[in-house]
């Protein structure tokens, strides 16, 4: 995936699996491109689950979102049983990016990233590896399908493909989840 190409878009949904590092590509879309970065919220509204992500695509000007509604078409199904996003609410939410010049952006992390993470948080190691590889595929199914209703962008990072400038940046900045990134 070429950034630059993402980077046209006025709006960029940032999404991936636990362990893909959003903050670095965020900083280095603000500093590079002049995206104002929001965070989602933590938790979703129980009724209307895409309402904070709507508030947010009202906001002026090129935005980059540091996002979690597609994760939780994965993640629900996988931890709870069931996701509290139905697929038309995601299909709706991606043709609302669609019109507002949007796309998303896919951050797929290599998956010993995330079972690294999992395993941090006191998991075994077969069952880190089996969410991870399930979250993985989850991720690949819903991009695939909203790809239908919006431009998706994935971006697979590794050394040579993750902007220097964005691993800099969130590095020396000490950039944390929850702040908003002034152009």
């Amino acid at each position: 995936m070429d950034l630059h190409e993402a980077a046209r878009h006025r709006v960029l949904i940032v999404e991936g699996c636990a362990g893909a590092t959003r903050a670095g590509l965020l900083t280095w879309l603000a500093h590079r491109h002049g995206f104002a970065v929001e965070r989602s919220p933590a938790e979703l509204p129980a009724l209307d689950p895409a309402r904070p992500y709507r508030e947010l695509l009202r906001l002026a000007g090129p935005l980059a979102v540091d996002s979690g509604f597609v994760g939780e078409l994965v993640y629900g199904p996988l931890r709870r049983g069931h996701s509290r996003v139905t697929w038309i609410e995601a299909f709706d939410f991606a043709e609302t990016v669609a019109e507002r010049g949007g796309a998303f952006v896919h951050l797929a992390a290599p998956p010993p990233a995330f079972t690294e993470r999992l395993t941090g948080r006191g998991a075994t190691a077969a069952a880190a590896m089996a969410e991870t590889e399930a979250a993985a595929a989850a991720y690949e199914r819903a991009f695939t399908t909203l790809a239908q209703h919006a431009p998706v962008f994935t971006l697979r990072p590794g050394p040579a493909k993750h902007p220097a400038s964005a691993v800099s940046w969130s590095s020396e900045h000490g950039l944390t989840h929850g702040r908003r990134i002034s152009r």
